[in-house]
């Protein structure tokens, strides 16, 4: 590996682990605070990742981990764009500068990678869960004094998932703390009632003169020596009996709740986690932060700032590489400007989506017409079925997730929309290998989850063009229950609007005709064929290819005509092998006599790290060299009866 070409600051450059943290005067905290910041600072500037997270959070990494023993103690961070800090500080400092990148660390807490990663995330609203349960392992051990510590965001808190963890943790006697970063933000500003909740106690000048003597009293609990439970219990009561009503949720859960205090005064996190950590059972810690705290333009705006790219850090230009040519559309874009004139075409369309309206595009159409376009916080199972409701009603929503996210939604996607055969078009965004996110975020299995389910179209579209064509035709009459997969980035058409045109459900496209190998593909993978298969023709093989668009209803007419030319086949496609496309084009092989000698193409059966897609493709044997070595070699060979 490299050297680190980044320079901490003094303080930050005597500290590689947290017990070296923990040698500092409480008076240095402050200016080290302010290196950690800055090292962020200059690396995500030109190493990229997620950005305003880390930054908000800066204050508070460094007192958890001056105060806890960790990992003795358990921290647990959730979803992890907020970890960066945590990663410097925990021995991974000299190579924070591979983050993202591959063969370099995760961007997200990862146990394989450090025992301060206590556990794995990618996904929200899993850390009181997980928390709860190693505080439970701890107490069945009979090891009373360890420490447990989930930080979750408001947005993540709006997860369903973060109030079954709150729910089962109240009534649990563990040591758990959940600390509540408050910066009404996840990706885009936060939603809902919960963030209302949260700002009216925030502003509220009765909680405030309250929460101020409870702190007084509650700084005097050290000083009590053995008594110390004892008067925390009283302080308890006494919160119980005078808050008002607005402490009241988190009360009645059976969590002791204090703040909100200020996130970003170091010295004061200290002084206030010293007192929790003698405080027995569950307890809630509210913090106010801001997301892209020390970085101004940041602060400004969270949004764009929550993983720019590369840029300067004295300017704060985003540095955009301009292509001598216009290129083609996000897939995402033309996702959500197609929303908005089906919308116009069609009044029976509404779009949904869990917290991600920037990042799938929906606020195109949100932007465009307000009331019919619907973020309903952090909430994928949430989203699913408020789409089925509305279905049962006569609209026609547009249900757009993340691949990787709408697995936390399949039982929904089963016994809410495909059992009752509901008009749902369920959009995935970033179907396939995503890059430097790595495994948590790889969109690698909707193709075989979905196809399995009755009642249900799966269909993935070459370009932007198929598309539209496949969103419009999900919105037509007694068009039932869609899954509509496509990747993250750009697509290959300059011109891609094009007008509206239905596609016969379940028929492919042959593309090219040829006489040696046939390759048969699905989604955007098809471009990759075609260049694939002109420089298969320049080295003397006839190739044919098959752009099938949908995995099920698979077009059997169109494999009939495949088996019956062909004994030598390859499937590709951009996610699992294991039980997707390829394994749908063998079983009808295996139904229907034919023998052939069929490749498949994709994801193999592991999880996948970070990298850039191309890195990836070669990793997982699919790149355009492969597809065309493959074919070399399946040609070479004689013929066989094999299904491989």
């Amino acid at each position: 590996m490299d050297r680190n070409p980044f320079v901490p600051g003094n303080l930050l450059a005597r500290i590689n682990f947290p017990a070296d943290l923990r040698k500092l005067n409480e008076e240095q905290l402050e200016a080290f605070c302010g290196e950690l910041r800055q090292y962020i600072i200059d690396i995500v500037s030109q190493r990229g990742g997620h950005f305003g997270a880390s930054l908000g959070v800066v204050e508070m990494t460094t007192a958890l981990h001056y105060v806890f023993d960790t990992p003795y103690d358990q921290l647990v961070w959730d979803v992890g764009h907020q970890a960066y800090g945590h990663k410097i500080i925990t021995g991974r400092k000299d190579v924070f500068y591979t983050n993202r990148l591959y063969k370099g660390i995760s961007g997200f807490p990862n146990r394989k990678e450090s025992e301060y990663d206590t556990f794995g995330v990618g996904h929200s609203s899993t850390s009181i869960s997980a928390a709860l349960g190693m505080s439970v392992a701890s107490r069945l051990k009979g090891e009373k004094q360890r420490q447990h510590i989930a930080v979750i965001g408001d947005g993540a808190m709006t997860g369903g998932m973060a109030f079954e963890g709150l729910n089962h943790a109240g009534v649990e006697n563990t040591n758990l703390l959940v600390v509540l970063n408050d910066n009404c933000m996840s990706i885009d500003p936060n939603v809902g009632a919960l963030k209302e909740y949260l700002t009216d106690i925030t502003i509220s000048p009765a909680y405030n003169k309250m929460r101020d003597e409870v702190w007084n009293l509650l700084g005097l609990v050290s000083k009590f020596g053995p008594n110390a439970q004892e008067i925390a219990s009283k302080i308890e009561h006494g919160i119980k009996g005078s808050l008002f009503k607005q402490s009241n949720m988190f009360e009645s859960l059976k969590f002791r709740y204090f703040g909100p205090i200020d996130g970003h005064d170091v010295n004061r996190m200290v002084s206030v986690l010293r007192d929790l950590k003698d405080i027995p059972g569950p307890k809630i810690l509210h913090c106010l932060t801001v997301k892209g705290k020390g970085y101004g333009l940041a602060e400004l705006d969270q949004t764009k700032w929550h993983a720019p790219g590369l840029f300067n850090k004295d300017t704060g230009e985003i540095k955009v590489v301009k292509p001598e040519q216009p290129e083609p559309p996000k897939y995402q874009d033309v996702f959500g400007h197609t929303m908005v004139e089906l919308a116009q075409l069609n009044q029976k369309v509404v779009g949904v989506t869990p917290a991600m309206p920037s990042g799938c595009s929906l606020n195109i159409m949100m932007k465009a017409m307000p009331d019919r376009a619907f973020d309903v916080g952090i909430a994928e199972q949430h989203a699913v079925t408020f789409s089925a409701g509305l279905a049962t009603q006569g609209l026609v929503p547009f249900c757009n997730i993340y691949s990787t996210f709408m697995q936390r939604a399949y039982d929904q996607v089963i016994h809410d929309v495909a059992l009752q055969n509901l008009n749902v078009v369920l959009c995935l965004d970033r179907g396939g290998l995503v890059g430097a996110d790595g495994a948590t975020h790889h969109g690698a299995f909707d193709l075989a989850y979905m196809r399995c389910i009755p009642n249900i179209t799966v269909a993935s579209p070459m370009n932007e063009e198929e598309l539209r064509n496949m969103m419009f035709t999900a919105q037509l009459p007694d068009a039932g229950t869609w899954s509509i997969r496509y990747p993250r980035g750009n697509g290959v058409l300059a011109e891609w609007r094009t007008p509206f045109q239905p596609i016969p459900v379940g028929k492919g496209r042959k593309l090219r005709d040829g006489a040696d190998v046939a390759i048969l593909t699905i989604g955007p993978l098809g471009n990759t064929a075609l260049e694939a298969c002109a420089e298969l023709e320049l080295q003397g093989v006839s190739a044919a290819h098959f752009d099938m668009r949908f995995v099920k209803p698979i077009d059997e007419e169109m494999l009939h005509r495949v088996f019956k030319k062909f004994t030598k086949v390859i499937t590709l496609e951009d996610g699992c092998r294991m039980g997707g496309f390829g394994s749908a084009v063998v079983e009808f092989m295996a139904d229907n006599g034919y023998f052939a000698q069929v490749e498949r193409m994709g994801i193999p059966d592991r999880f996948i790290e970070h990298g850039s897609p191309k890195e990836l493709f070669i990793e997982c044997g699919y790149h355009k060299d492969d597809l065309v070595r493959t074919a070399l070699r399946m040609v070479s060979e004689p013929k066989t009866a094999i299904a491989g």
